[in-house]
């Protein structure tokens, strides 16, 4: 980004020439991201000249987009795209998705407000009417994107969950036309099927996608076949819950080739769901688990998770796992560390 507002544009046609090269143009990001975890966007000055002076020439090359909610309308309205498939977004927020991924503003009137406070809703869904047009960017977003990444990490976001609509990842899916890899991270409402048809958020193009689910029974919903092209998943449990409220297609898993998963178990649930859904996947390249045990009365030791888990992936080449058990120490037959599950897997010819 540097080279190109430095460089293009200045009296060297040998200057221009290089920086008009895909080296330089396929991957543009926008976002100015602090050491504390901050983002920014471009100052005006730098982003004018981005706009006006750039990207229309290089509009061509450009594959992937990283931006920011603040800056990506104007960015996005500077030239055409053609042949821009990757879009990552930060500050992804509620309206964003109103105004870009569906088109409409969604306007609803809580029962309980006060007839003095509907005056001021109406006088808000007047202001609001802008976002009754068409999606400014359909056909980019519906025909041309197919990773789509969103990122939220602002805490302030937190009060404002309740906002989304509980359709999000349904709409999105269905929106983005062509979308092969879907990664939602950071604050975002849990992705909940509960009560759902079977046939929410299907999808026959998308092999990857990470997302944080409310409960385990949404965890088996999305791998019940929906998902026919699945190689990549990367999941956050809310909850794991004790019942079933629908039997789920529980079929092997051979396509899945890469899976990470983080929740919290209570007692025994790690033996009755976590160790089921895992023998499901015997052609797993990589594996990374990140699980907190609660009121177990035994510790998972490097045997246990060899025998159960390991040996029923010959092809698994890289595990990565953090396995936390909390319990009272006098339910404990042995003390367990870290170095000892470590030895056992050094023992058993796992390298580090």
């Amino acid at each position: 980004m540097d080279v190109l507002y430095a460089l293009l544009g200045v009296d060297n046609h040998r200057f221009n020439r290089i920086v008009l090269e895909k080296t330089f143009t396929e991957r543009l990001n926008f976002v100015l991201t602090m050491s504390n975890g901050d983002i920014f966007s471009f100052d005006d000055i730098k982003l004018n000249r981005f706009c006006i002076n750039i990207l229309p020439k290089i509009n061509y090359n450009i594959k992937s987009l990283i931006l920011e909610s603040i800056s990506m309308e104007r960015i996005l309205h500077a030239a055409d795209y053609p042949n821009l498939t990757e879009l990552k977004i930060f500050d992804y927020n509620n309206q964003l998705f109103s105004r870009y991924f569906t088109g409409k503003k969604r306007f609803s009137i809580d029962p309980s407000i006060e007839f003095g406070k509907i005056v001021y809703a109406v006088q808000y869904l007047t202001i609001s009417i802008f976002y009754l047009v068409e999606s400014p960017f359909r056909h980019i977003f519906q025909q041309q994107i197919t990773d789509l990444i969103l990122v939220n990490k602002s805490d302030m976001n937190i009060l404002l969950l309740k906002q989304y609509p509980e359709d999000m990842y349904e709409y999105i899916l269905k929106f983005f036309e062509n979308l092969k890899l879907l990664s939602v991270i950071g604050i975002f409402p849990r992705l909940s099927l509960r009560n759902l048809p079977m046939t929410t958020c299907s999808s026959s193009t998308i092999y990857k996608l990470c997302v944080n689910v409310t409960c385990f029974e949404d965890c088996l919903a999305l791998l019940d076949g929906r998902l026919k092209e699945l190689t990549t998943f990367i999941v956050d449990i809310g909850s794991i819950d004790d019942d079933l409220l629908i039997v789920y297609n529980m079929d092997n898993l051979p396509n899945l080739k890469c899976f990470s998963l983080k929740c919290y178990c209570l007692t025994n649930e790690y033996d009755t769901k976590i160790l089921p859904l895992l023998r499901r996947m015997p052609n797993l390249e990589e594996l990374s688990l990140d699980i907190i045990n609660e009121y177990r009365t035994t510790l998972i030791d490097g045997t246990q998770i060899n025998n159960e888990i390991l040996v029923l992936m010959p092809r698994l080449y890289k595990f990565t796992f953090y396995i936390n058990t909390e319990t009272e120490p006098n339910n404990l037959a042995h003390h367990l560390s870290s170095d000892d599950i470590k030895q056992t897997f050094i023992k058993l010819g796992y390298q580090q």
